[in-house]
């Protein structure tokens, strides 16, 4: 499965006219992979959205491939997950510490918190990191692009008027 995606990879990358490495680490889970170019903003995007579309591309491409190739092979078919010169790492980091703090104002407040829209990828970090605070839970609002997160007191109803929180 490593061959197909550094062959994907390869394509894409030279379609995009950019030069760069990449790493591909495998981990029971998924396929990693750190791409390092000094024009990562192009492939990173606004608020990571070209970064996500490369992945769900990637992820067609190799679903794709593996099932033409051997589809027993495609049976172990494992998630490719992209970041580009550590900028999700980091995103993911900020998450991790803001999800934190919001879960600690939530519980000194007592106040309903609305966070900004928010891409799955880091509704899910904010869900698992709220989830692990004492007294508090988060629910997902809203469809499509308008999709956030509300942080609240744990049995406290959802219409309560809340404060804002920026996601970013």
């Amino acid at each position: 499965m490593e061959e197909q995606l550094s062959d994907i990879l390869d394509n894409l990358l030279g379609l995009l006219l950019l030069e760069g490495s990449y790493e591909i680490e495998e981990t029971d889970e998924a396929l990693n992979v750190l791409i390092e170019t000094e024009d990562a903003g192009r492939l990173i995007g606004a608020r990571g959205e070209s970064l996500e579309s490369l992945q769900l591309i990637v992820n067609q491409m190799i679903s794709k491939k593996l099932r033409q190739l051997a589809p027993s092979e495609a049976e172990g078919y494992k998630r490719v997950h992209i970041d580009v010169s550590g900028w999700r790492k980091q995103k993911e980091e900020d998450l991790t510490h803001k999800a934190t703090e919001w879960a600690k104002e939530v519980l000194q407040t007592g106040q309903l918190l609305e966070l900004e829209p928010m891409p799955a990828w880091q509704r899910r970090i904010v869900h698992m990191v709220v989830s692990e605070s004492e007294g508090v839970e988060s629910e997902s609002m809203g469809e499509g692009r308008d999709r956030h997160i509300v942080i609240r007191i744990k049995n406290q109803e959802s219409k309560i008027k809340g404060k804002k929180a920026p996601a970013s």
